[in-house]
């Protein structure tokens, strides 16, 4: 069975602005629990998010796997802090999709290949915290 976290935000704002936020590694720090994302955001490319939680240094790594400006961002992701091994099979892909609407645009974000429903559940807590950060500093300019 796969388990999938999934997360979404209603942002009062272009497509246009939610992915300058989404890729802008200034604004990525502000919301994104601090991480410091390094990428040249081109399908194929390494993708790093550095930073320090709970007073640990950490640097999670991926690769950028599919661009499409303003609606579509999937990028593969591991953290070594969840201790599993650097493996293929432990990795995450993470999909941002962005829909433009009357009143701004709806991110919706899916992270699989979690290993439980708990799992999931963590993950799409997080994801949605992260999420409401992306609102607050897209809204609050």
């Amino acid at each position: 069975m796969a388990f999938i976290a999934t997360a979404n935000v209603e942002v009062a704002a272009s497509p246009h602005e939610v992915w300058h936020a989404l890729t802008d590694p200034d604004l990525i720090q502000q919301y994104f629990f601090g991480s410091r994302v390094n990428t040249d955001w081109q399908p194929g490319s390494p993708i790093t998010w550095s930073g320090e939680y709970n007073g640990t240094a950490y640097q999670d790594k991926g690769t950028v796997l599919e661009v499409k400006q303003d609606r579509l961002l999937r990028v593969t992701h591991f953290s070594p802090m969840t201790g599993l091994p650097d493996e293929p099979e432990n990795y995450h892909t993470l999909t941002f999709e962005l829909d433009a609407h009357d009143v701004g645009t709806r991110v919706s974000l899916t992270q699989d290949n979690n290993a439980s429903q708990e799992e999931a559940d963590r993950a799409t807590a997080n994801w949605s915290t992260m999420l409401d950060g992306l609102k607050k500093t897209v809204e609050d300019g």
